[in-house]
């Protein structure tokens, strides 16, 4: 549980719904602990390591050896990118791989991610990722079932791993997120890393000194965002927030903001469509399959820029926003818990 994003609060909500299911983990780390929730939770700790000993080796020494919690288990659900490699450990039951997606570093952006370490460390590099790489392909092929948590993620596996996966869209707690009022900010949502591109909200906003901003997230980029800002008084950070206090800034909000690259699915766009909000969002990646252009938010064009997501922010009014709480709910309910442990229990169950 490495922050209190949609794949952590999803893996609790398996955990949760069905009888007898514990949740085993490598480890819960302070971006977690500080602000999500496990109430609840048969919780397992399954990897026992100092504080600092780095979180991805952990994890790879955790599922990479002897997992004796489920050798004899009905039913497994992995989730996560190492958590198919403890496959081999368990003899019989059920063996269900949820994907959020397949290792972006390890595929279709390996090059980027070798790029960023020292020009002596990519050779070594290069060879771990492609014999991680190795074992989890040899794992996802162990699983009876692969359940992708979009559309857009299934045609991933696909053509990544050559393997068929089912639909299950993630659950999101929509009964948490209720409209309370439409405040005089925009809310950006998602976590501070290059990935959901908050830079180009934040530089948006700069330029519209009459329109707020409230950044609502930590991550990587948190102080060069900051000074991107340059003190503006429109744009307001505040770290990551306790879950009741995220459920009040997006129920209190204008609109919300999301355009990551290439997402995967974007639970936050229907945490805030379940509290009424639009979404100012990207016609790319999950978020098609989440997101009504026009009805539940606005989708701009692949890889927009600043200006386009200024425009974007200024077309959607007040009275814009008031207009698509309605079709907002109501979207949110394609979404709910009950219907993902429905449909994931028929593979769980089957």
């Amino acid at each position: 549980m490495q922050v209190n994003g949609g794949a952590e609060r999803l893996v609790a909500t398996i955990a949760r719904g069905y009888p007898g299911m514990a949740l085993g983990l490598a480890g819960v780390y302070p971006g977690f602990s500080g602000t999500g929730d496990l109430s609840g939770v048969d919780l397992r700790l399954l990897g026992r390591f100092p504080a600092w000993f780095p979180r991805i080796p952990q994890a790879l020494l955790t599922f990479g050896q002897r997992v004796p919690c489920i050798e004899h288990a009905d039913a497994v659900v992995y989730s996560g990118i190492y958590t198919p490699l403890a496959v081999s450990s368990q003899q019989r039951g059920r063996r269900i791989y949820y994907c959020n997606t397949p290792p972006r570093f390890a595929f279709d952006r390996l090059e980027q991610y070798v790029g960023q370490v020292p020009v002596p460390a990519r050779a070594v590099l290069r060879s771990a990722i492609a014999a991680y790489r190795q074992g989890y392909i040899r794992a996802v092929g162990q699983m009876d079932v692969v359940v992708a948590n979009s559309e857009h993620v299934r045609k991933r596996i696909a053509e990544q791993l050559q393997v068929e996966a089912r639909v299950v869209y993630p659950a999101v707690d929509i009964d948490a997120f209720k409209w309370k009022s439409q405040g005089d900010y925009y809310l950006s949502l998602g976590r501070l890393e290059p990935n959901k591109r908050i830079d180009r909200v934040v530089q948006a906003f700069t330029r519209m000194p009459e329109k707020k901003l409230v950044v609502a997230s930590g991550g990587s980029q948190l102080e060069s965002l900051k000074r991107l800002a340059g003190g503006a008084a429109n744009i307001v950070f505040v770290g990551w927030s306790r879950d009741e206090d995220l459920i009040d800034l997006i129920a209190n909000a204008l609109a919300c903001i999301y355009i990551p690259l290439d997402e995967d699915f974007g639970m936050s766009a229907v945490e805030a469509m379940a509290a009424g909000k639009p979404v100012i969002g990207v016609a790319e990646g999950g978020m098609i399959e989440t997101v009504l252009d026009r009805q539940t938010g606005i989708l701009l064009p692949p890889d927009p820029d600043v200006e386009r997501i200024a425009v974007a922010v200024r077309e959607m009014t007040a009275s814009l926003a008031l207009s698509m709480r309605l079709p907002c709910e109501q979207r949110a309910t394609n979404f709910t818990a009950k219907r993902f442990l429905d449909d994931l229990g028929s593979f769980v169950f089957g």
